[in-house]
């Protein structure tokens, strides 16, 4: 099944009045743990759009299906456009900064759900969230060093400013997990709980949200988003061409050898 991203209705206990004022956003992608393919980053955009331009919404609740919030992206589409620096660059530029940036965009409260694998792609769409709460038994990570292939500026400043710059560069450099406690005691996530508890630690978050003022939350959020540093607006001219990795024989390397299941050689040319 091809993974996908869906809206849909609350099921909580707790609704606001009218029964119209929050939604799940629902990571879908049957045994992958929910990686994200391009129409799933492409989907996420869209929908938070839509989100975004919704009046009576008071929070969305952005979790993944089953027993993992998302675990990367989905390796095994890259070999068809990972190797080129022009699809190298759409890729990241539109599509995933395109679905990342409509989340941060969205004046309204978002709250994640984590459970289990919450790793490079998950990192970043649970750095775009107001409020995120994971089970004592997630882990979380960015381990791309492993696959060849360093993160993408803006989405390197996305995480650093969201989880520290000291945890992102053990994310990057060492290719470094860590568990919820260690994570809440960085700073990265709001609360950690049972892994028995969290559906209904989510929705009591999501009903104190939707239960006060909409519009001094939409501006809360304004406010705090003017506060937040740019996102790299200026880091591809600091950084030259940072896609001109694309075709190199490390990244072929690291993406080769994890889809066919073996430990990278990665040689120093």
């Amino acid at each position: 099944m091809a993974g996908e991203v869906i809206v849909a209705p609350w099921q909580g206990a707790q609704q606001p009045e009218g029964g119209a004022g929050v939604v799940r956003v629902l990571l879908r992608h049957e045994g992958r743990l929910n990686a994200m393919t391009r129409a799933m980053w492409l989907q996420l955009r869209s929908v938070f759009e839509v989100l975004a331009r919704t009046p009576e919404l008071r929070c969305v609740l952005i979790e993944g299906e089953g027993e993992a919030f998302c675990a990367g992206g989905d390796i095994s589409e890259y070999p068809g456009f990972r190797f080129d620096a022009t699809q190298l660059r759409h890729f990241h530029e539109q599509e995933v900064w395109g679905g990342l940036s409509a989340m941060l965009a969205c004046d309204v409260p978002i709250v994640a759900r984590i459970a289990g694998a919450c790793m490079g792609a998950g990192v970043e769409i649970a750095s775009c969230c107001d409020i995120r709460i994971a089970a004592d038994t997630a882990r979380f990570g960015a381990p791309i060093a492993k696959l060849g292939f360093p993160m993408a500026p803006r989405e390197a400043q996305l995480v650093a400013s969201t989880v520290g710059d000291a945890t992102a560069r053990m994310m990057l450099l060492e290719a470094a997990t860590f568990s919820a406690p260690e994570m809440l005691a960085r700073g990265f996530l709001s609360r950690v709980v049972p892994a028995s508890e969290l559906q209904a630690s989510a929705q009591a978050s999501v009903a104190a949200i939707a239960a006060l003022a909409p519009q001094a939350a939409r501006l809360n959020k304004r406010t705090l988003r003017a506060l937040r540093p740019q996102l790299a607006e200026v880091l591809p001219q600091a950084l030259g061409d940072p896609y001109a990795y694309a075709d190199s024989a490390e990244h072929r390397e690291g993406i080769g050898a994890f889809l066919a299941k073996r430990k990278p050689r990665f040689v120093w040319l």
